[in-house]
């Protein structure tokens, strides 16, 4: 039987699981896109974003950015991107080579209950490059993205990657609870960041080990 449905989010996501880098940062955005990836692969160094629509990019920059030696994985989805589109540009001009950025593109603000984008069928490949990040095409299948993440070449800059999906509105029950501040303690001893030490007037500093 022939059908023209897109993959889930789930389908890409068991694929980026069974062929995860070792030692890689994954940083994910709200709603079913940090819910389901803790229901399939939750270890310390996962960044859960909980109430912040369009930041996983410029945290996934920064952690790219300090800790070269690590592939940095990003998924975000296509509304959230479109909400905060400075921050592809600012990482086509940095263009670290071991950031990853997976966009769900379902056509829909998913966690805000599935209102559809003013623009769906935007090629955000296309709009990748054109923010200076050579590296950039969409995929339509899972199998797709499990051969890229398995892949040894290496390349130079950013490598993004934009996957069709159907829309996943249901929401996925995660195994642990995503607190904001354990998700950050968490995932600071993982890449053994020191505390910052807030100060009642600011000037705060950096725990000295």
């Amino acid at each position: 039987m022939v059908t023209n449905a897109r993959p889930t989010r789930a389908e890409y996501y068991k694929a980026l699981a069974d062929n995860l880098p070792a030692q890689a940062l994954v940083v994910t955005s709200l709603g079913n896109a940090s819910y389901l990836w803790a229901a399939l692969h939750h270890t310390p160094e996962n960044f859960y974003f909980e109430d912040a629509m369009g930041l996983t990019l410029p945290l996934a920059l920064g952690l790219a950015v300090a800790q070269p030696k690590r592939r940095v994985i990003a998924m975000e989805g296509d509304g959230a991107l479109l909400m905060h589109l400075g921050s592809l540009v600012t990482i086509g001009a940095v263009n670290p080579s071991n950031l990853t950025i997976l966009l769900i593109q379902n056509g829909v603000h998913g966690a805000s209950g599935g209102q559809a984008l003013t623009n769906a069928t935007l090629d955000l490949a296309a709009l990748a490059r054109a923010s200076g990040i050579s590296h950039a095409e969409n995929l339509s299948q899972p199998d797709s993205l499990g051969e890229r993440m398995s892949s040894k070449l290496r390349r130079d800059g950013v490598d993004v990657l934009v996957l069709a999906t159907e829309p996943d509105l249901e929401v996925v029950r995660p195994p642990v609870s995503l607190d904001p501040v354990g998700t950050k303690q968490r995932f600071m001893a993982a890449i053994g960041a020191p505390r910052y030490v807030p100060t009642l007037f600011g000037g705060g500093m950096l725990a000295q080990t």
